[in-house]
């Protein structure tokens, strides 16, 4: 089977020749260079062998140009949170109007998914990420957040509909460029944030109208339910191709999101325990053994729950690879 073929057999729960599976992992080192970070991507890519080639942008790549400063301190994961937010108060959300992404650091994004299609030396899909309007809003406003929707609800829905208007272009200008689909990163959909009605009112719709774009046009549209106390029932009625959850951590099992989804399930691996430098190969192997005994070996993708941080462990990555039948690339330095 191609790669294609394989994601698609694992999406209609069809036997597959072998376990489709997919790394991934920040670059904060190069991820503000576009150039730079298709070319780091694409030899991450190239010596793991994945199945889909997901693309790890800078977290403040889709605020900035509303106003957002990025830290440059880099979290354990990779990614750098914001240093100061662009909402400040109740008229700050006036100033979320819809990007033109040719003008934005949206625009580097799809300058980096050009170059790693075009460069392409695999036939492995590509997925650029893109983050939930919801999510963006708590990136742009930070814990201020919840007391704007309680107060002023309306300014709020405004900002929510400019930010889908931009992510809507970024979408289909990314399908225009070859990407596969999409990898929709919903941080919104964790109790921890919002209650049940909250996301269902300023979440959902938005979410809905993003991922039904995509799917109109895509062939690999991806969820990720980040974070713990997932409303994963909700998230599970979203269309999508598949859906990714950190579920060595927080519920539901592989087994019990497949009962609950569509298409395929991705993770099985713990990235911050069985992947971490040091750690013996043999634990991310158990770990993935465990996740096709939990789906039968139908419908699943192996992948960690959430972003590989860069202190990983190479020899896990290379020999659970080898292990499920992937080819690897050892020519070379490690990526990163």
């Amino acid at each position: 089977m191609s790669k294609f073929e394989r994601l698609k057999a694992a999406i209609n729960r069809q036997p597959v020749d072998r376990i489709p599976y997919a790394f991934w992992r920040h670059f904060p080192e190069v991820d503000r260079n576009p150039v730079a970070l298709a070319q780091t991507t694409l030899r991450f890519h190239d010596r793991y062998g994945s199945d889909f080639l997901k693309m790890s942008p800078r977290a403040g790549y889709a605020v900035e140009d509303w106003g957002c400063v990025e830290s440059g301190t880099v979290t354990p994961d990779g990614h750098r949170p914001c240093a100061s937010h662009a909402v400040n108060s109740y008229d700050d959300w006036k100033k979320i109007k819809p990007l033109d992404i040719a003008g934005s650091a949206y625009g580097q994004e799809v300058e980096a998914l050009i170059r790693i299609v075009v460069d392409r030396r695999t036939d492995a899909p590509v997925v650029p990420t893109l983050f939930s309007p919801l999510t963006l809003a708590r990136k742009l406003s930070g814990d201020r957040l919840n007391q704007d929707l309680r107060e002023r609800p309306e300014a709020v829905v405004d900002a929510l509909e400019a930010i889908t208007e931009t992510l809507l272009r970024f979408t289909n200008l990314c399908i225009d460029e070859e990407a596969a689909g999409i990898f929709y990163a919903i941080q919104a959909a964790s109790r921890r944030f919002h209650t049940e009605e909250e996301y269902l009112r300023f979440g959902e719709p938005y979410d809905r109208r993003i991922l039904e774009a995509a799917m109109a046009r895509a062939h690999l549209v991806i969820i990720h339910a980040h974070g713990d106390e997932l409303m994963f029932d909700q998230l599970a009625r979203l269309p999508a191709h598949a859906w990714n959850w950190d579920s060595r951590n927080t519920p539901p099992t592989l087994r019990e999101g497949k009962s609950k989804v569509p298409g395929a399930v991705i993770g099985g691996l713990n990235q911050f325990e069985t992947l971490k430098k040091g750690q013996e190969p043999e634990d991310a192997q158990a770990e993935a053994n465990d996740a096709i005994d939990q789906t039968e070996g139908i419908g699943v993708i192996i992948a960690p729950g959430c972003v590989i941080p860069p202190e990983m462990s190479d020899k896990s990555l290379i020999e659970l690879a080898r292990s499920l039948g992937g080819t690897v690339q050892l020519r070379g330095i490690q990526p990163g």
